[in-house]
């Protein structure tokens, strides 16, 4: 495999930090290029195809982690644009990719995703990639855009997950009138689930040809083996425990997620409070945060926040310092969540919407039994009474019925687990999804008639042993 692209520091410009192997701009673009590319001070492979990830968030970046590398090892040249944060530096020094930061509002925001789309557009026109694949609903709207303006020859959407499901009125023909334009800039729309390729298509946001799903689904897939029930995980999860004043034979149903109204924490703290009725020792374990953006009731955010047998772990708050031992409360952030899985006696995630919920699978991967809403996404991430159990969206009582029955019936819950702890390494494997990725890329740019990214003798052989592309069950 060639080796990874040296770090570089990152350093100021007008429109933000870059972490880039930089190259001679072509003159047209002005001081700002000249001065953001000659001060990295690197040269650029220019025999190589250059592949630019554009996402919204420090969070998304997360989605790319691991197959960055891949794809750079396999001849391409890659470079990631997101709004900054330690998602986007620790990708450069991890991935060993350039990466740029473009700020790029969340919220429909005119003047600013005018200037947004104003930088993509310039770094693009610069930078001159053969491939692009924009992901996360302003990610892709702008960053398609600048795109199809740039006429990149090979464009790529990765759908994943449908916002406006979840929205009334005109916020939502907008937000659907935005999926259908990202859609339309694209040639090739990746959908990260067989569901939400259903509900694109019935929303009218493209045709049936155009998309593609890798398998049984996702952009990155799962490693396993982060979460898998180690002994020293499991010792983990015992001093975790003891940290967090949770009593060792307290039952824990656990969440990891936005804690928001559309992520169905109000239905998951109703449960909650019911199956006290039956389980007095239960604790209620969430990591996440809460968000300006679709908002908890202030009823339901004060009881998270002062409930005794409620463990709120990943919002930063007071002087961010973990609880001294015996506390039971943890309000600090986590960067790391695959220990907090192996304290869990069931995974819960009653929500309105996904793409394909990576942590259901790091769950399964961590041998818990889930319970979760038959929504879009989530129908691709669990079978029903094989892998976990679903209830309807948003209906309480069956939630409530779902976690009594798990944390009653021990046998049923192993027997769920086992399954999906077994399907999940299967057919969910992260090779599995980068290299379909892989082909994708360059099937369209054989199209396209672009010569491919050259691979090593070592990376040439390790294919000619057969594509570890899965089909799903």
């Amino acid at each position: 495999m060639s080796a990874p692209a040296p770090i570089i520091p990152s350093t100021s410009s007008i429109q933000g930090k870059t972490h880039c192997p930089g190259r001679s701009p072509s003159g047209w673009a002005g001081r700002w290029a000249e001065k953001m590319l000659d001060d990295a001070n690197m040269p650029v492979n220019s025999d190589r195809p250059r592949l630019i990830a554009v996402v919204n968030s420090s969070i998304a970046v997360g989605f790319l982690q691991g197959q960055l590398q891949y794809l750079q090892d396999r001849g391409f040249d890659v470079t990631v644009i997101s709004p900054g944060g330690n998602g986007l530096d620790q990708m450069a020094r991890i991935e060993g990719v350039r990466t740029i930061e473009v700020p790029m509002a969340r919220q429909i925001s005119p003047l600013r995703d005018l200037v947004s789309l104003w930088r993509l557009w310039r770094i693009m026109r610069d930078l001159r990639p053969t491939v692009t694949n924009v992901g996360t609903p302003k990610a892709g709207l702008l960053g398609g855009l600048a795109a199809w303006l740039n006429r990149v020859p090979c464009r790529f959407y990765t759908l994943r997950g449908l916002r406006f499901e979840t929205t009334n009125g005109l916020k939502r023909r907008l937000l659907i009138y935005a999926e259908r334009l990202a859609c339309r800039f694209a040639h090739r729309v990746i959908c990260v689930s067989k569901s939400v390729r259903e509900m694109a298509m019935a929303s009218g946001l493209t045709s049936w040809e155009k998309t593609v799903v890798f398998g049984c689904g996702g952009s990155n897939g799962v490693d396993a083996s982060r979460f898998a029930p180690t002994s020293e995980r499991i010792t983990r999860a015992t001093e975790l425990r003891r940290e967090l004043g949770i009593p060792p034979s307290a039952p824990v149903m656990g969440f990891v997620g936005r804690l928001t109204r559309d992520k169905g924490v109000p239905e998951l703290v109703e449960a909650f409070i019911r199956l006290r009725d039956q389980f007095p020792d239960l604790r209620l374990l969430l990591l996440g945060r809460f968000e300006c953006e679709d908002p908890l009731p202030v009823e339901i955010r004060r009881r998270l926040e002062t409930h005794p047998q409620v463990v709120l772990m990943g919002h930063q708050q007071g002087n961010g310092k973990p609880p001294l031992a015996g506390q039971p409360r943890g309000d600090w952030p986590v960067e790391d969540a695959a220990p907090y899985y192996s304290l869990m006696d069931v995974f819960v995630l009653p929500s309105h919407r996904e793409g394909l919920p990576k942590v259901i699978l790091e769950a399964q991967a961590a041998c818990k039994p889930v319970a979760a809403a038959r929504a879009t996404g989530i129908v691709d991430a669990v079978a029903h009474e094989d892998t976990g159990l679903l209830f309807p969206v948003g209906d309480r009582e069956a939630l409530t019925g779902a976690v009594a029955r798990l944390l009653s019936d021990k046998a049923l819950a192993t027997k769920l687990a086992c399954a999906g702890h077994e399907r999940v390494k299967r057919e969910f494997r992260q090779e599995q999804v980068w290299e379909a990725l892989y082909q994708e890329y360059q099937g369209y740019m054989q199209i396209r008639d672009i010569p491919l990214p050259a691979m090593s003798s070592l990376e040439t052989s390790s294919r000619s042993q057969g594509s570890v592309t899965a089909g799903c069950r």
